[in-house]
């Protein structure tokens, strides 16, 4: 892995602006004769169809900057961290090797930093993990979780007990390892020499607003019709992208579960509670420069810091 070019990323919370920003920054960036495109870190924005739900720009609202792993998954197909780690670091050394800057945009600081620091993940055996969810299916995720924490408390504690994704992985790894399952986030020690990070600041009341505004957006762009579509791809049966914000919602309300409106309002709810565990998370690592999402001078700021 080359590790002396410079790698940049711009973080946040959903709604902050993020994506945005990072084509105005690649362009300007261009412009100086240093081109820049696009990694993409938003685990859902991976699947094809998956647009209007996960906010994904538009190849026009792209303009012309290139941005690499989107629409790179079907909706059936099941990704992991550890998956993902491969492919962005793949295409930093594709962006390096032909003398372009990679830009890591997402909200999700495990991808971020799964990409960014020295993370190594744990094997995984077919075997076990099919055993382990088995007995998910059959058990459910609370029989589960109380097992997790007999043989692991640190990591029962930090898993929720509804997570029963989360918490199979992490019964497979203790089964693989004999090692209690690392839970949290990896040491701050990024794996490439050069990184720069620029995180969108937004006020929590402000953010509220905003998620509120992009979900009524989502709803009247036709995220319903989009579900329509994706669940005859085999949306309601997959494993990781029905579990997308917004998408399981209105798959809540397609099987009855709920009404339309209910499931507006589930996704404002549960959209805003996520982004205060992004930023909280975000918060965690001092080496992010944070900048104000209102600042007038927000892309020459943002330039500032992430010029090579």
């Amino acid at each position: 892995m080359e590790t002396s070019a410079p790698v940049r990323a711009v973080v946040g919370p959903t709604a902050a602006g993020k994506s945005d920003l990072a084509v105005a920054v690649a362009l300007v960036l261009a412009g100086a004769g240093r081109p820049v495109e696009v990694v993409n870190a938003d685990s859902m924005q991976l699947y094809r169809g998956m647009d209007v739900g996960t906010a994904k720009l538009s190849p026009a609202e792209r303009s012309g900057v290139p941005h690499h792993l989107l629409d790179v998954l079907d909706v059936t197909d099941a990704a992991t961290v550890a998956e993902f780690q491969a492919w962005a670091r793949a295409a930093v050394a594709d962006c390096h090797a032909r003398g372009v800057v990679p830009l890591l945009v997402g909200g999700s600081a495990l991808y971020v930093r799964a990409v960014l620091d020295a993370f190594e993940f744990p094997g995984t055996d077919p075997d076990l993990r099919a055993s382990l969810e088995a007995e998910l299916a059959d058990l459910g995720p609370a029989a589960l979780h109380a097992r997790l924490a007999a043989a692991d408390p640190a990591a029962a504690a930090a898993i929720l007990p509804t997570n029963g994704r989360r918490v199979v992985r992490a019964l497979e790894v203790g089964a693989l390892t004999g090692q209690p399952y690392a839970a949290g986030l990896p040491e701050l020690r990024h794996v490439y020499d050069d990184v720069r990070v620029v995180g969108v600041d937004v006020p929590r009341e402000v953010l509220d607003a905003r998620i509120e505004a992009r979900v009524d957006r989502m709803w009247a762009a036709g995220l319903v019709a989009e579900v329509e579509t994706l669940t005859g791809l085999g949306l309601a049966g997959s494993r990781t992208a029905s579990r997308a914000l917004g998408y399981a919602q209105v798959l809540d309300a397609l099987a009855g579960r709920c009404s339309l409106d209910e499931a507006r309002d589930a996704t404002v709810r549960r959209t805003r509670k996520f982004a205060r565990r992004q930023d909280s998370w975000f918060r965690k690592d001092p080496r992010i420069t944070w900048l104000p999402h209102d600042a007038p001078d927000l892309l020459e700021r943002a330039v500032a810091v992430l010029a090579p």
